[in-house]
């Protein structure tokens, strides 16, 4: 069973930057690329960066130009570096394996704990 572990996170001063990692446990088919998602406070999850097999990474308008996405395969870890960080910003950060439908991204693996990122002066 795959399990996501999401760590990183913690209060930053706008302007500031963290860089968030995701262990994979378990094995992911090959067809599936990795996300990162959050949960802004009372709203939906939304998808936030994503890095398909062969692909080039993908961003949401909000933060492309400020976050980046890339794993080390050899560790089967994700990262997510956020840089020029905005109070707008403050969520709980998840990553998952994901699939690409009609050029939206969808979550094929339960959830992670995920990891609070509070951005605020």
């Amino acid at each position: 069973q795959v399990q996501f572990v999401e760590s990183g996170g913690g209060l930053v001063q706008p302007g500031g930057s963290l860089r968030l990692a995701c262990e994979v446990s378990g094995s992911i088919p090959s067809m599936y690329g990795m996300a990162w998602f959050r949960d802004l406070p009372g709203m939906s999850r939304e998808w936030v960066a994503a890095m398909l097999n062969g692909d080039r990474p993908d961003y949401a308008d909000s933060v492309q130009g400020r976050f980046t996405i890339s794993r080390d395969s050899a560790k089967n870890t994700v990262f997510l570096q956020m840089n020029n960080l905005k109070t707008e910003d403050t969520a709980v950060y998840y990553c998952n394996a994901v699939e690409t439908v009609s050029g939206h991204y969808y979550s094929v693996r339960d959830w992670g704990q995920g990891t609070q990122v509070t951005v605020s002066s």
